[in-house]
């Protein structure tokens, strides 16, 4: 077989497909801007993964002569519908390719807070990924507050590195966190087994049904926060607040290449073909829903590119994986009662410092960057983009190369080899 398939992302997905893809007897380029491959799910490179799957796949990538790796390879954009831009080691490269597949992964959902720009204040998977890359935290005090299940997996994370964590705070009530687990425990046997674990593990550490976030507190850098919880206030005091109200699929690259996006995710069939014919996208980018979704999509979609059909296992594990999606959104989608902690002073854009206040006479996103330039910092609206849609309701529908910062020289080396 002499087809080339090109992966956008090392995560769970972009390495099941590349495994998939090299099976097949394809060739492969896989193209990711992380040092280690594994992506925030499999994050720390081989030498920490616990996760066979990930170890497997990457044994069959290593030393594989159909098998080209890119990484700390940023993807900034495309030249035309079939060439990608991507920066690494200081210049800029045309990349084209015939089929694509686009596993991009998610980001953090931030929603603003008095405090949250302090030093200290991260997202649960930010703080996760620190802890993962060796930032220090053994002996200094933790809180996690916000929503879903990653707030129990970070706690996790920094227990076991030595943190001391003061309180985990959920903002879903302990009647709403019931009926999750019970449809864990009719459906998804092995879901329930592994949050069992977690609260097994974390015994003893106080865990806060029902409380919102008050504020972060400090001076230069963060010294606690206070939360609120059966109509009290509670204050603990920090080192680290790690704030998340659950994921974002990343859905630039695909807006860029005029994939159709629903809902703010990348729209795709049973054999996870975008709208494009030469496109496919598979984990968290085409929706939330964890690790084994993001495996089997990543298959069918290698699969699918290269003109075979799906495995038996596949198809059952992606309407499993689905199913426990459905679950997941239902219970953990932020509430609105959330908006209530960005009063207007609050800042909402960080890299412009845009309060809430600026913003509430504009009528769309596009009418609030031209006045207040909410969205147009180095973050490009990646993260205040998605904070507005949740404060109003806003369509975030940018999608313009570059996608991110990028160097004057990388672009020049783009430029230059477009005109040779």
């Amino acid at each position: 077989m002499n087809k080339v398939l090109h992966i956008v992302g090392s995560g769970p997905a972009g390495l099941s497909a590349a495994r998939t893809a090299l099976d097949a007897g394809a060739r492969i380029c896989l193209i990711d801007d992380n040092h280690a491959p594994g992506g925030q799910i499999w994050r720390g490179g081989p030498a920490r993964w616990t996760d066979a799957r990930a170890r497997d796949a990457w044994n069959t990538l290593r030393g594989h002569p159909g098998c080209t790796v890119m990484q700390d390879a940023q993807v900034i954009g495309c030249v035309d519908g079939s060439t990608l831009l991507v920066e690494t080691g200081g210049r800029g490269v045309a990349v084209p390719f015939e089929r694509l597949v686009l596993c991009a992964g998610s980001r953090e959902l931030t929603l603003p807070f008095p405090g949250w720009t302090l030093p200290g204040v991260t997202g649960a998977g930010g703080l996760q990924a620190l802890i993962k890359g060796g930032m220090p935290v053994c002996g200094r005090h933790v809180v996690i507050a916000g929503t879903g299940p990653l707030l129990l997996a970070t706690a996790s994370t920094a227990l076991r590195a030595g943190a001391q964590v003061a309180a985990i705070v959920e903002h879903q009530s302990w009647s709403r966190l019931s009926a999750f687990g019970f449809g864990l425990l009719s459906r998804h046997g092995k879901k329930f087994l592994q949050a069992a674990s977690l609260f097994a593990e974390l015994r003893g550490i106080p865990y806060v049904t029902g409380a919102q976030l008050v504020e972060a507190q400090g001076d230069d850098v963060l010294r606690g926060v206070v939360v609120r919880a059966g109509g009290k206030d509670i204050r603990y005091a920090c080192d680290f607040l790690a704030a998340g109200f659950g994921l974002v699929p990343n859905t630039d690259l695909a807006r860029a290449l005029q994939c159709e996006v629903v809902d703010g995710a990348i729209r795709v069939d049973d054999a996870q073909r975008t709208s494009r014919a030469d496109i496919w996208a598979a984990g968290e980018c085409t929706g939330i829903g964890g690790v084994d979704k993001a495996v089997a999509e990543g298959r069918i979609a290698a699969l699918d590119a290269l003109g075979l059909a799906p495995s038996g296992r596949d198809l059952p594990l992606r309407r499993a994986s689905h199913a426990f999606a459905a679950l997941l959104a239902r219970t953990f989608a932020p509430a609105p009662s959330l908006r209530a902690m960005c009063g207007p002073e609050t800042i909402v854009c960080r890299c412009e410092d845009v309060t809430r206040a600026r913003l509430l006479p504009h009528r769309d996103w596009r009418e609030a960057k031209l006045a207040t330039r909410v969205g147009m910092g180095p973050c490009q609206g990646k993260t205040c983009g998605a904070a507005c849609a949740f404060l109003f309701g806003w369509s975030h529908e940018d999608a313009r190369t570059p996608l991110m910062p990028a160097t004057a020289r990388a672009l020049s080396d783009i430029a230059n080899e477009g005109e040779a």
